[in-house]
């Protein structure tokens, strides 16, 4: 712990030297060197971007951007990067400390187009104060589809060159994104609206319930850096053994020990065995699965997850 306190400091100066710096215009073949903080925005990116666009992501496949903390390879990424997209909505912890610094220029929030008065809600996140908002807006596609807009308006202004091929990129996208949003929709739609309760590890999921019907619950709050005491769970377990729920749903990116606990408590004072859909099956919620894997990419995620809820809740 005492070089910790003594290395981040010191790491996280040489991040903002870094950012401040927008870097070369590009890479050694051509291309426009972007720095990406999540496979999420990643995904996007590269979706619009193409072959123009060389992307590279500080975090990958698996990782909670909630705890992560800047390692001493992310400044020279940073340093590198003509551009560096991120969520803009306090996601990636420690890294907002130095990407939200006014005046930089080259970081752009993929959400910075969303109307905080009726595209975001609210959520109280501890690192970040009172009035913070939500950042998980990826789970409603059509919020998602003005995040890829935002990608591409900022690739055509910093490579005008290759414009046309970001806006037909951009087009065939977004129009691929309209269809999964009516998927999910019609999927959503075979489940009862009596059993549409969804519980997970932490509260990521509140974009999706309110563009597809769901109430949603979480043994965390939005963030997960924070700890679940005993009341939380104590609640929780409450909720689900009086209204009978049949599963909870564990997350590729979070432990599952706070609903290990939850499951516990509803089985010993209500009786009630409640299933913890898992392993495989687990949801992607603040990360992307392997590539190749079904939530390889946003629209993989997207429909994983759909099917797999439905799923578990309509038995």
């Amino acid at each position: 712990m005492f070089s910790r306190h003594l290395i981040l400091p010191a790491l996280l100066a040489g991040l903002v030297a870094g950012c401040e710096s927008p870097g070369g215009p590009g890479t050694d073949d051509g291309k426009l060197r972007v720095l990406c903080t999540t496979s999420i925005v990643a995904d996007a990116v590269s979706r619009v971007g193409g072959d123009h666009v060389a992307v590279d992501t500080l975090m990958g496949p698996g990782i909670d951007p909630h705890r992560y903390a800047p390692t001493g390879g992310d400044a020279r990424k940073l340093s590198d990067a003509r551009l560096v997209f991120h969520n803009g909505l306090h996601l990636e912890g420690k890294m907002a400390d130095v990407l939200d610094k006014p005046g930089r220029g080259v970081a752009v929030a993929v959400t910075k187009t969303l109307d905080p008065s009726t595209d975001l809600r609210p959520a109280e996140i501890a690192e970040a104060g009172a009035g913070a908002h939500d950042p998980h807006v990826w789970f409603d596609v059509r919020l998602w589809m003005k995040a890829v807009a935002c990608v591409r308006d900022e690739l055509v202004a910093a490579d005008p060159a290759h414009a046309d091929a970001f806006r037909a990129n951009a087009d065939a996208y977004l129009k691929e994104l309209d269809a999964l949003d009516r998927e999910v929709k019609e999927t959503v739609g075979k489940l009862p609206k009596e059993k549409r309760v969804l519980v997970t590890s932490h509260d990521a999921f509140g974009y999706f319930g309110r563009a597809y019907g769901f109430e949603v619950r979480g043994v965390q709050g939005v963030s997960t850096a924070g700890e679940t005491n005993t009341k939380e769970i104590d609640d929780l377990a409450r909720f689900l053994g009086t209204r009978k729920i049949p599963a909870v749903f564990g997350e590729t990116s979070v432990p599952t020990t706070g609903l290990q606990k939850v499951l516990d408590t509803v089985r010993s004072d209500h009786k009630f065995e409640v299933r913890l859909v898992g392993d495989g099956d687990a949801l992607y919620s603040d990360a992307l699965g392997e590539p190749g894997t079904p939530g390889g990419t946003y629209p993989g995620m997207i429909r994983h997850n759909v099917n797999v809820i439905v799923g578990a809740l309509s038995k």
